[in-house]
């Protein structure tokens, strides 16, 4: 049977993610705002993790999902990096969510994420995330 059923409504989640102001975050220190962010939102909203549970199978779940990063995350990142602002907020949300540390650590569980206590979980993904928002891309060929 597709989902959603026939007549019934499709995803209405409209989880906030409470973004910090970035702009008023010294420059140097965004990656570990937005890591620190994440947990606390992850740790504390069901809504959320069960959107994006349901975006993995789910077609409407996963636009739901892609238009709350569009209108929530996007505006966050052209405070502080609007060059390639787009891409930095995919780059972002593909660690976060894709493959990232919202699906391995409270979706798919996978014990040395889950195992890992929140500052570990920091120090680790902080750096990534300060890149992807404030570093500059290496052109090739």
């Amino acid at each position: 049977m597709p989902w959603p059923p026939a007549g019934e409504c499709t995803w209405a989640a409209s989880p906030d993610l409470r973004l910090p102001d970035l702009s008023a975050t010294p420059r140097e220190e965004v990656g570990r705002r937005i890591a620190r962010h994440v947990l606390d939102r992850c740790d504390g909203d069901e809504t959320l993790m069960a959107l994006l549970r349901a975006s993995v199978t789910n077609p409407a779940a996963a636009q739901r999902t892609r238009e709350i990063f569009a209108t929530q995350l996007g505006p966050a990142v052209v405070a502080i990096a609007p060059d390639d602002a787009a891409a930095r907020a995919g780059l972002v949300a593909a660690q976060v969510l894709g493959l990232g540390l919202a699906l391995t650590r409270y979706v798919l569980r996978l014990p040395p994420i889950v195992a890992m206590d929140r500052d570990t979980v920091v120090d680790w993904l902080a750096p990534t995330l300060q890149h992807y928002l404030t570093g500059t891309r290496r052109r090739t060929g």
